[in-house]
C-alpha cells in the first residue's frame, strides 16, 4: 500500500532557522566569505601543473631508478644556442657554448648540464644546418621548487649576444609558462565573468537585490573553494586549472541553485504565503532538489578521484568543494537573505507566473509531443551529425603548442621542431638496475634500428641504424652499482602523432636483462593506460549512482535510463566539437591556437565528468517539476509541457550564464582552457535547448505511461526512500499515481 511522502523535517527546520536567525546567519556568511577570500587569494601561487606521470607504472619506476641508483634523470630545461655567424663547430661559437654549459652546470640547484660541445658533438644535439645546438639541464626537486628554479635560470641565461643567442625551453619551462598563463587567464576571466553574470541576472530578475544575492552566493562558492584548494595544495599537488574550474563551476552552481530557490520562494509569495512560510517551503521543496542535484554533480566530479593521477584528482578536490559551498550557500545564506528582503524580492505586479500559463516552452513541448517520432527523430539526426567528427578522434602528446605562439618557450620549441630532426629532451630511457657484466652494445644497436629512433646512447657509445658511430664521452655516466641505462632518442616525426606505437616498438626489442622503459613518451603512454584501465570503473560509478539518485526522485526505471542516453548525446556533440575545432584546426585562426592533429587524452575525460554532472543537474530540475505536475494531476501527457514551462526558462537562463562564463576562456592563451571554454559552452547550450527542450518531451510522449513504471519491489523502495520537490499532499490522497499513461 502506498504511503504519504515523508516530510523533509531537517530541511524544514533549516528553513525556519535561517528565517529566525537571518541576521546572525548573514553576518557569519559575510565573515566566512571575507576570511576565505583572504586565505584563498594565495591559492593561485600555491597551485601548480603536476608533471605527467603515472605512479607505480613502469615509466615511474624507471624515473625512480634513474634518480636513486644513477643520480640522474630527464632534462627539464633546454637552452637553444644559435650561432650569429657560421656554425656551432666554429671556434668562437664552440668556446661560447662550452662556457655557457659550464656556467649553467655550476648554478645552485642544477644537478646536470650537458651540451653538444660537452657530449662529444652528439648529432642529436646539433641542428641539421649546423647553426644551432642544445644545452640540456636537469633541475631536480618537487614540481614547484624545480619550476621556480627553472624560471630563474631561463630568465638569467636567455639572451642575445655578439657570438651566440640563447633561448630557453624544455618541459618544465613550458609547463611553468602554462601555469603562469592559466593564472592570468583566471584573473582576466574573473574580471569579465563576474560583471557579465551580474548583468545577465539583472536582465532575468529585474531586481538589483536578487542579482546581488545570487552573485554573492556564487562568489561565496568561488572563494570557499579556492581557500579549500590552497589547504589541499599544502599536502599534495593541485593543478592550476582547478582554480579556473572553481571560478566557472562556483558561479554556475551558485546561480543555478539560487535561481530555483528564488523562483520557488516567489511562487509561494504569489500564492499569498507570508515571507517566513515562503522561505521554509522553498527550502523544503526546491532545496531538496538542490541537495540531490548537488549530489549528482559531486558524484561526477568526485569520480575523478578514482584515477591514480594527480592532475585529474585535482578536479575531484575542486568538485567536492564547489558543490559543498554552492549547496551550502544556497540552502543557508540565500534563505536568510530572502527572509531579510521579504516582499521586496517578490514578482513585480503583473509578472506573477500562472501555473496554467501557456508560454513558449509549453507550446514547444506540445508541438513536439504531437509528432514525437518526427520531431524527435529529426533532432536526433542533427545531434548525431554534430557528433560525427568524434569518429576521427586521435590522441597524442601535448607539447609547447599548448601555449600562445608568442610565448618564449613555445617559440623555442618551434625552432627546435623546425631545425632538429630528433628530440633528445623527449628521449626514452631504458634502465637496467641489475645488468651485471652483460655487453649492451648489441641491444643498443638493435634499439637504434627501431623505426622512429634516430640514435641510442649507452656506455659502449652512440649507435645509429645498427652501427656504432662513436665511443661514449663519459661511459661512467651510464653505469652504477652493477646497472646501466641507455637513452633512445626519437625522431621529431615520431613524436608528432601518437607515441604509443613508438613506445611499443621499443619495448618489443628483446633485452639481455630486465629493463624499465621511461622518458616522456613512455610516461604519456602509461598515463593514458592508467586512465583507460580506470575508465570502466569511473563510468560505472557515475552511471550507477546517478541512476539511483534519479530513481529516488522519480520512482521510475525508464527515466534514469533516458537521462543517461540524453546525457551521452550531449557528450557526443561536445567531443565532436573538440575534434572538429581543436584536433582538425577549424576556427584555429579565429580562436588563436595551433592545431596539432591530436588531442591530449586527460582533458576530454575531465570535460566528460564535468558536463555529465551539469547535464544531470538540469535533468534533475526538469524531471522534478514534471513529476510534481504528474503527482498533482495524475496525467502523464499534460505533466510534461507544464513541468517544462515551469523549469525550462530557469534552466535556459542558467545555461546561457554558464555558457557565457565558459566562453570567456576561449579568449585565453592556453589551448586546454580554450578547449574547456568552447566545448563546454556548446555542450551546455545543446543540452539545455535541444536535448531537454525537444528530445526529452519527444521521448516522454513516446514512452507514455511507461515513464513512471517500476517493478513492485523497486516501487516499494521508492515509496519508503524516495525524494520529490512536490508538496506532501501534491497527489490526491498523498499517493503516487502509477503508470497513468494519459
Amino acid at each position: 500500500m502506498s504511503r504519504p511522502f515523508p516530510r523533509p523535517s531537517a530541511l524544514e527546520r533549516l528553513g525556519r532557522f535561517t528565517v529566525r536567525r537571518r541576521r546572525w546567519v548573514l553576518t557569519v556568511g559575510v565573515l566566512v566569505t571575507l576570511l576565505s577570500g583572504a586565505f584563498g587569494a594565495g591559492a593561485l601561487n600555491a597551485l601548480s601543473l603536476s608533471r605527467i606521470d603515472a605512479p607505480g607504472s613502469e615509466s615511474d619506476r624507471a624515473r625512480i631508478a634513474l634518480a636513486e641508483q644513477f643520480d640522474t634523470g630527464y632534462p627539464n630545461l633546454t637552452f637553444l644556442v644559435t650561432a650569429n655567424e657560421g656554425t656551432v663547430d666554429d671556434a668562437g661559437v664552440r668556446a661560447a657554448g662550452e662556457e655557457l654549459t659550464r656556467a649553467i652546470a655550476a648554478e645552485p640547484g642544477v644537478a646536470e648540464a650537458g651540451s653538444y660541445w660537452s657530449r662529444g658533438h652528439s648529432p642529436a644535439l646539433r641542428s641539421e644546418d649546423g647553426t644551432q645546438a642544445l644545452v640540456l639541464v636537469r633541475v631536480p626537486g618537487d614540481v614547484n621548487e624545480a619550476r621556480e628554479r627553472v624560471g630563474e635560470l631561463a630568465e638569467r641565461y636567455a639572451r642575445d649576444g655578439t657570438v651566440i643567442d640563447v633561448r630557453a625551453g624544455g618541459q618544465d619551462e613550458v609547463f611553468r609558462e602554462i601555469g603562469a598563463e592559466s593564472r592570468q587567464d583566471f584573473l582576466r576571466a574573473e574580471i569579465i565573468v563576474i560583471p557579465l553574470v551580474f548583468v545577465l541576472l539583472m536582465l532575468f530578475y529585474r531586481r538589483v537585490t536578487l542579482a546581488l544575492v545570487t552573485l554573492g552566493v556564487g562568489v561565496f562558492s568561488i572563494v570557499g573553494t579556492l581557500a579549500a584548494l590552497r589547504g589541499v595544495a599544502s599536502v599534495t599537488t593541485v593543478s592550476t586549472f582547478a582554480a579556473n574550474i572553481a571560478l566557472v563551476m562556483g558561479l554556475a552552481l551558485g546561480v543555478d541553485y539560487c535561481m530555483f530557490l528564488i523562483a520557488r520562494f516567489r511562487e509561494e509569495l504569489a500564492r499569498g504565503r507570508d515571507v517566513g512560510d515562503a522561505v521554509t517551503i522553498a527550502v523544503r521543496t526546491a532545496g531538496r532538489t538542490v541537495l540531490f542535484s548537488g549530489l549528482t554533480v559531486a558524484i561526477s566530479l568526485l569520480s575523478l578521484m578514482l584515477f591514480p593521477l594527480p592532475f585529474l584528482r585535482s578536479f575531484g578536490y575542486g568538485g567536492a568543494f564547489v558543490v559543498l559551498t554552492a549547496v551550502g550557500g544556497a540552502l543557508v545564506l540565500l534563505p536568510a537573505a530572502l527572509a531579510t528582503l521579504g516582499r521586496r524580492a517578490a514578482y513585480r505586479p503583473g509578472r506573477e507566473p500562472r501555473h496554467t500559463e501557456r508560454g513558449g516552452w509549453y507550446r514547444l513541448a506540445n508541438a513536439v509531443m504531437r509528432r514525437p517520432a518526427l520531431t524527435g527523430g529529426l533532432m536526433l539526426l542533427l545531434v548525431l551529425v554534430l557528433s560525427a567528427p568524434v569518429t576521427g578522434l586521435r590522441f597524442g602528446m601535448p607539447d609547447a603548442r599548448i601555449l600562445p605562439a608568442d610565448s618564449s618557450s613555445r617559440a623555442t620549441a618551434d625552432e627546435i621542431r623546425a631545425g632538429f630532426a630528433q628530440e633528445e629532451s623527449d628521449a626514452l630511457y631504458l634502465v637496467a638496475p641489475t645488468a651485471g657484466r652483460v655487453d649492451v652494445a648489441g641491444y643498443a644497436a638493435a634499439l637504434s634500428e627501431v623505426d622512429g629512433i634516430t640514435q641510442v646512447d649507452a656506455a659502449e657509445g652512440s649507435f645509429v641504424d645498427g652501427e656504432r658511430i662513436s665511443a661514449a664521452v663519459d661511459p661512467g655516466r651510464f653505469t652504477a652499482d652493477g646497472g646501466t641505462f641507455l637513452v633512445a632518442i626519437p625522431a621529431q616525426q615520431a613524436l608528432e602523432g601518437d607515441p604509443v606505437d613508438l613506445v611499443a616498438s621499443v619495448r618489443a626489442v628483446g633485452a639481455p636483462f630486465d629493463v624499465l622503459i621511461g622518458g616522456t613518451p613512455a610516461e604519456m603512454v602509461d598515463w593514458r593506460t592508467d586512465m583507460t584501465e580506470r575508465m570502466p570503473l569511473v563510468l560505472a560509478t557515475i552511471l550507477v549512482l546517478t541512476f539511483v539518485i534519479l530513481f529516488l526522485m522519480t520512482g521510475s526505471v525508464l527515466l534514469p535510463l533516458k537521462a543517461t542516453v540524453l546525457n551521452l548525446l550531449s557528450m557526443g556533440v561536445m567531443f565532436g566539437v573538440l575534434v572538429w575545432v581543436f584536433q582538425d584546426g577549424n576556427l584555429s585562426g579565429l580562436l588563436g591556437f595551433t592545431a596539432t592533429g591530436t588531442l591530449e587524452s586527460s582533458i576530454p575525460i575531465l570535460m566528460f565528468c564535468i558536463v555529465y554532472g551539469l547535464s544531470m543537474d538540469y535533468e534533475v530540475f526538469i524531471v522534478s517539476r514534471i513529476r510534481e505536475e504528474y503527482l498533482r494531476t495524475g496525467d502523464s501527457r499534460a505533466a510534461v509541457p507544464l513541468g517544462l514551462q515551469r523549469s525550462a526558462p530557469l534552466i535556459t537562463t542558467a545555461a546561457v550564464i554558464l555558457a557565457a562564463s565558459f566562453a570567456v576562456y576561449a579568449t585565453g592563451g592556453v589551448v586546454y582552457l580554450k578547449m574547456i571554454g568552447v566545448g563546454m559552452a556548446v555542450a551546455v547550450l545543446v543540452d539545455a535547448l535541444l536535448i531537454r527542450g525537444i528530445l526529452l518531451p519527444a521521448f516522454m510522449r513516446l514512452a507514455g505511461g511507461a515513464n513512471w513504471w517500476a517493478p513492485p519491489v523497486l516501487r516499494r523502495a521508492h515509496e519508503r526512500f524516495g525524494i520529490s520537490e512536490a508538496e506532501p499532499d501534491a497527489a490526491p490522497g498523498g499517493r503516487l499515481p502509477v503508470a497513468a499513461g494519459r
